[in-house]
């Protein structure tokens, strides 16, 4: 059969004819009609466009700590560069941070996790990635909490699974819990992805919610995937809220990050502990995806774990609490409904219903009357996102109380017009 090709159009320049191809429309696959960008880095991109005009914009719309990396952990970088360390690692992390990450978990939460089902990633999302990966089918269900980090879905999504984000609120600290699992786990169900602390609120799992949902799940034949990124971030721990993931079971998949309490953002280095037997899929996976995790970055994370290194983290930890401690009752008295205080990570999540019904275009205006950015609730999705916005508490005191400042001034003047 013969090659079709497009036919060719000419048009008369006066002096000469000029051939043109048509334009071909791009074949784009399916799935990318349900991948959903993040909202907010349009609003961040107006942003910057605003700052470039000469305005003054008060940033609480991106999950990206303020500080940088601690210079133990950029020195540790230097070094490596020096000493020639640019070639690959195994796929499953330089064996030195594997070990090092097991000393973590021994230390800090007293239990003790092979190296061996640790496996050093780029970022949380590589961690995410390769669990979906591994597990998720064409047609299979994820649960998950809505409102959620957006990935989780979109992850899935790219598998070809089904996410099925399960509405929660205040009444469960906006976390899943074993009620929820039990009253939505269908035929098609094969895992569940919670998040503690989670983002976009803030909270915690507790303890004994965590063996409960561990105890369906397992019960029924699938697997719990836990996301820790933020667990370096807990500001209050006690009794019910005081372990990983991994201190329940051994058969679950526990994701975590250097981007967040370690402050490596740019780096691009997480880690994910997977039960024993999902290992060799998972090296196999990450050969043929991404190899390995970046060489400098792990040879930086070494530093990350030194005790020099961790008194830094732990004063940042401390300044997010004191941000926390401002932000939270400041956005209560402004009105804006916050009723589950968030016990880690950076984030408050506001219901702003009193103000508008479509949190969207409040956002846009925020920006653009008060200079004060923040993220819509549509990019955590479709459980009341129009009621609903996400405070980063990302930034100096003095911006935060900047932006406060801005706030009651903008909300006043709308009160007044009324």
């Amino acid at each position: 059969m013969p090659v079709m090709r497009p036919a060719l159009t000419w048009i008369w320049c006066g002096a000469c004819i000029r051939f043109e191809m048509p334009v071909i429309p791009p074949h784009i696959a399916r799935r990318m009609a349900d991948i959903q960008p993040f909202h907010v880095m349009d609003l961040l991109a107006r942003a910057r466009a605003l700052e470039a005009q000469g305005r003054d914009i008060v940033h609480m719309e991106i999950g990206e700590p303020d500080f940088v990396t601690p210079a133990p952990i950029r020195e540790a970088a230097k070094r490596a560069l020096d000493a020639g360390h640019t070639h690959y690692t195994s796929t499953l992390g330089l064996p030195a941070l594997r070990e090092a990450i097991s000393a973590f978990y021994h230390c800090d939460y007293g239990i003790d996790v092979p190296p061996e089902r640790i496996i050093v990633t780029p970022g949380a999302s590589g961690a995410l990635l390769l669990t979906l990966g591994v597990l998720v089918d064409p047609g299979d269900q994820v649960l998950m909490a809505d409102p959620g980090y957006p990935c989780n879905r979109h992850f899935t999504r790219l598998m070809e699974g089904e996410a099925l984000g399960v509405p929660v609120g205040p009444q469960t600290g906006y976390q899943l819990t074993a009620g929820l699992l039990l009253a939505n786990w269908g035929e098609r169900s094969i895992a569940a992805l919670l998040a503690s602390p989670s983002n976009p609120t803030g909270t915690l799992v507790s303890d004994e919610s965590l063996r409960a949902m561990q105890a369906v799940v397992e019960k029924r034949g699938g697997r719990l995937i836990v996301d820790e990124i933020y667990h370096g971030l807990i500001y209050e721990k006690d009794e019910h809220h005081s372990h990983t993931a991994l201190a329940i079971s051994d058969q679950l998949f526990v994701i975590n990050s250097f981007s967040k309490y370690f402050c490596m953002t740019g780096m691009r280095l997480g880690w994910l502990v997977a039960p024993e037997a999902y290992v060799r899929e998972i090296d196999k996976l990450a050969q043929n995806i991404f190899l390995a995790a970046p060489t400098l970055s792990q040879h930086a994370a070494l530093a990350a774990f030194e005790p020099a290194t961790r008194a830094i983290l732990d004063e940042q930890r401390d300044a997010f609490r004191q941000r926390r401690d401002f932000l939270l009752p400041a956005l209560r008295e402004l009105g804006f409904g916050i009723p589950c205080a968030p016990q880690g990570a950076f984030y408050l999540y506001a219901d702003c219903s009193r103000f508008s019904d479509d949190s969207a275009a409040f956002a846009t205006t925020l920006l653009e009357q008060a200079g004060v950015a923040v993220t819509p609730g549509k990019d955590f999705g479709a459980n009341a996102p129009q009621r609903h916005l996400r405070f980063a508490y990302t930034t100096t005191m003095a911006e935060l109380e900047k932006g406060v400042e801005r706030l009651a001034k903008f909300l006043l003047a709308q009160a007044s017009h009324l």
